[in-house]
């Protein structure tokens, strides 16, 4: 057998058929699992993945699992990067890309201080650089002959790599009996509250942004087309973002080893604002700041 022939048995390539477009563009506030936060997001289909025909039947089903990639994963750049380079070293490469393999992890959920196996994890540093969620499906859209799948609960951000989607069959996906490991429920939530002073710049950041769509819309014909309610979902502060804003700071996505810190001020970019938040003496996490970017 061949060094060929056995690279191309230890490697599978798979196509991306779309992109996740969400209202994080960062992994910091990305909730670490999918289903405990309801933010709606969209899943653009690519060409030629995005033909309506393909999706007939799934609007039946209410949950469907995502197949995904961490983009965002070091590992998979530095990968990336190497393919790109000169064939002469591809050995060389190779050798250096699966040296980088992370046998252990430390998940938050442990308090960043515990290892456990990586396939014991749902760590995003692992050997494929998939991750696997199932979402909400909320409904289908055909904008401009192609498919958007509106979704909520996804633990992806802006820009995730889409690799296969499958319908979620309740009788055998759903196993209420089983084990849950070091993760046996859901993680204990945090009260968020927010200054009056945030509270204002809130309000003030919608209302210019309506001054401006008002102004937008009629310069432009309001066809519906796909930017539009990508960018609607992306970009766009609604009211009801302030409930989405708290429930994703109540999952405290500070790094484990730092959620003793009094009055430290983190940053979670939300849609078309940055939000400081901090934790008080009560044990709580207070919005101190909403700027727009």
């Amino acid at each position: 057998m061949t060094c060929q022939t056995t690279a191309s048995l230890s490697h599978h390539i798979s196509p991306i058929i779309g992109y996740h477009r969400a209202p994080l563009s960062q992994k910091f506030g990305a909730p670490r699992q999918p289903n405990l936060v309801a933010l709606t997001s969209v899943i653009e289909m690519l060409a030629p993945y995005d033909t309506p025909a393909a999706f007939i039947g799934l609007e039946d089903f209410s949950h469907i699992w995502v197949s995904w990639q961490f983009h965002h994963n070091y590992l998979y750049k530095d990968k990336l990067h190497k393919d790109k380079q000169a064939s002469s070293n591809d050995d060389n490469q190779k050798e250096k890309v699966e040296s980088a393999f992370r046998p252990q992890v430390r998940p938050p959920r442990l308090g960043g201080n515990q290892k456990i196996g990586v396939f014991a994890s749902r760590s995003m540093y692992r050997p494929s650089a998939l991750g696997l969620s199932v979402v909400k499906l909320e409904r289908i859209e055909i904008v401009e002959g192609r498919v958007l799948l509106i979704i909520s609960g996804a633990d992806m951000i802006d820009g995730t790599p889409i690799i296969d989607i499958k319908p979620y069959v309740a009788y055998s996906d759903a196993l209420p009996d089983a084990q849950s490991g070091f993760a046996p429920s859901a993680p204990h939530l945090l009260d968020v509250t927010i200054t009056e002073w945030a509270y204002e710049q809130f309000g003030q950041i919608i209302a210019n942004q309506s001054a401006d769509n008002i102004v937008e819309a009629n310069a432009q014909n309001k066809q519906s087309s796909v930017k539009a309610v990508i960018d609607k979902i992306q970009q766009q502060l609604l009211r009801s973002d302030l409930d989405t804003i708290k429930a994703l700071i109540a999952q405290d996505p500070r790094p484990a080893y730092r959620r003793t810190e009094i009055h430290t001020s983190f940053v979670m970019r939300y849609k078309s604002v940055d939000i400081s938040f901090q934790l008080l003496e009560s044990g709580e996490l207070q919005i101190t700041n909403i700027v727009a970017v």
